[in-house]
């Protein structure tokens, strides 16, 4: 497949070596491998991938060394979790979207260039020419052309001993004159001049320095001098003077690295963020999570937003550099229902992410918390809510690629602004968690979403996040919550007490929101349940996809006639008509 541009075989059970296959990909531009069970060394051929920008090989069990990416055009490389060894090129340290954790790099300093080889002579007896000896004894059979040492090399190496005498006198009168000087002199800390290599071991502060600073120093002068021995030229003082931890700090500070990202989303100071959330304080705490708490932000001018300050437990290592990735990852995160970043803090260890702020607060808190708006929910807005958040997940899932697992799809991570349009927050947040720390995380927030094999496995999957859609349409069919200690323990969990009756018209009837006053269609009602039952069935494989799942409210939409049924009045129907109209333009 010459022509293939894009390869994505993310997320199955692939095993073994890859084999040497990819020299003929030249138009490839961007490759998935990831969470699969591949080991082995990067085959060669990876190389020829000279269009390649975009890899992701991260949980997989690669060994080896990674040089063979080096020379490649990338802009996006995540090698993460595998069993790489060696160092990581310098090549691939200038990606700016790089992920290189969970691997076992080597932590010293990088082995030095090769030693100098000088070239091989110009002319070499070969097996059918005479040696050097019978030229002396005996004239070649050429006149003479073909002896072993011509008369140019006899004069090249004469010339060659006088430099090196020139320069070996050089360097005598040289150190002479320094020593001479050095004895007029007290000894003092004086700056070290580019002295050969020999010359400085010689030196008396060298040999009256602390054991550590002359291994250093020694350390330094080997990696600058090696590959040029005959070299007069000094190196740049720069480079002489400047330590390897001072290298490693300007290639991994934080500030530079967010300074570099390559988004266009705002990024904020923690004194900015200080001054708008009055400290953090607590009643402008609206909410929290399982990664942080959530606080409200009023800035000068009068914006408001939702600032989410990350734990510091659930950043390992306290990684920036996975920060700016996450970042990264959500600032191309764009659709109607989704709750979009407008801006991040990555500064004196804090990590801080910032969104819209909707008024009308999570469809939890409407469906449990309060009754203020509870109005509102009629039955027509609950599956324009239904629809919108399943058209998130389906966009998660089957557009972005790779493709997003939400993990913690719950009622207070649906967000609703005036109109009650839902906008889904907390995308692209569950790679700060491992999947099998992730329920225990959460702890009492998740129960009852979690499907049966995350509980089983942790393992979270398309197919959990189906299951947990289904309990959210749960909620808006019945108005209860999915896990309540407070009801007799047949009902405590809402899946296994209503999922029985989900076909059971008449049961149905009773299991409906009371808030709805009968305000629906029968048929709606039913068609609505047959969905939940698909997406909670214990079974992962039985479960639709979110596109089957998206098709099947849409057409529940386009089959509704709640006009049809008259419970009393002219302003119910109308406002049911109205309740129509809303969602006909919403599903269009």
């Amino acid at each position: 497949m010459t022509s293939l541009q894009n390869l994505n075989l993310a997320r199955n059970q692939l095993q073994g070596n890859l084999s040497d296959m990819f020299g003929q990909l030249i138009n490839l531009q961007k490759m998935d491998l990831s969470f699969n069970s591949f080991t082995g060394d990067l085959p060669e051929s990876f190389g020829s991938l000279t269009n390649l920008t975009t890899l992701y090989l991260e949980n997989n069990q690669f060994t080896g060394h990674v040089d063979v990416l080096a020379n490649l055009p990338l802009n996006d490389l995540n090698i993460a979790n595998n069993r790489f060894t060696g160092w990581i090129p310098n090549q691939l340290q200038k990606i700016n979207n790089l992920n290189t954790d969970g691997n076992s790099w080597s932590t010293g300093t990088a082995p030095p260039p090769p030693p100098f080889i000088p070239p091989p002579p110009s002319r070499r007896s070969s097996p059918g020419q005479h040696s050097e000896g019978s030229n002396k004894s005996s004239p070649s059979h050429d006149g003479g052309k073909n002896s072993g040492i011509g008369v140019g090399v006899i004069v090249g190496i004469i010339i060659s001993v006088l430099a090196v005498s020139a320069i070996v006198v050089f360097l005598l009168l040289k150190r002479k004159a320094r020593k001479t000087s050095r004895e007029e002199h007290s000894e003092q800390d004086q700056p070290f001049a580019p002295l050969a290599f020999n010359e400085i071991k010689e030196t008396k502060s060298i040999q009256t320095a602390p054991v550590v600073e002359t291994a250093k120093f020694e350390t330094a002068i080997d990696t600058t001098f090696q590959p040029a021995p005959f070299s007069l030229k000094p190196p740049p003082i720069d480079r002489q003077n400047k330590s390897h931890d001072e290298d490693d700090a300007l290639t991994k500070t934080p500030v530079k690295k967010a300074k570099s990202a390559p988004f266009k989303t705002t990024m904020y100071s923690v004194a900015d963020l200080q001054m708008a959330t009055d400290s953090f304080s607590v009643d402008n705490l609206i909410g929290e999570g399982s990664l942080g708490r959530v606080y409200r932000a009023q800035f000068t001018g009068g914006k408001v937003l939702a600032v989410k300050k990350i734990n510091s437990s659930s950043i390992p290592n306290q990684s920036s550099d996975l920060f700016i990735e996450v970042v990264s990852n959500i600032s191309s995160l764009h659709h109607p229902n989704l709750s979009e970043l407008v801006g991040y803090c990555c500064e004196h260890g804090q990590h801080l992410l910032l969104y819209e702020f909707y008024k009308n607060g999570s469809l939890h808190d409407l469906l449990h918390l309060t009754d203020e708006h509870r109005n509102q929910l009629t039955w027509n807005n609950r599956i324009k809510i239904a629809l919108g958040t399943a058209r998130a997940l389906e966009y998660l899932h089957e557009v972005c690629s790779p493709s997003i697992v939400h993990k913690s799809f719950k009622s207070a991570n649906i967000l609703l602004d005036p109109e009650l349009n839902p906008h889904l927050s907390d995308c692209g947040l569950s790679s700060l968690i491992p999947n099998s720390e992730y329920q225990s995380a959460d702890g009492n927030m998740i129960s009852g979403y979690g499907a049966p094999e995350v509980a089983m496995s942790g393992q979270y999957t398309m197919k959990s996040d189906v299951y947990s859609f289904g309990v959210v349409m749960l909620e808006l069919l019945t108005g209860r919550k999915p896990f309540d200690s407070s009801r007799p323990r047949s009902e405590q969990s809402l899946v296994r007490w209503a999922t029985p009756q989900l076909h059971d018209i008449d049961a149905l009837g009773k299991m409906v929101d009371s808030d709805l006053q009968g305000l629906y269609s029968a048929k709606s009602l039913s068609r609505f349940a047959d969905v939940i039952a698909l997406c909670v069935q214990p079974e992962p494989e039985f479960r639709p996809p979110m596109s089957e799942v998206v098709q099947a409210l849409v057409r529940l939409v386009q089959r509704a006639n709640m006009s049809k049924r008259m419970l009393g009045g002219d302003v119910q129907d109308a406002a049911r008509r109205a309740d129509d109209a809303d969602v006909q333009d919403y599903m269009s």
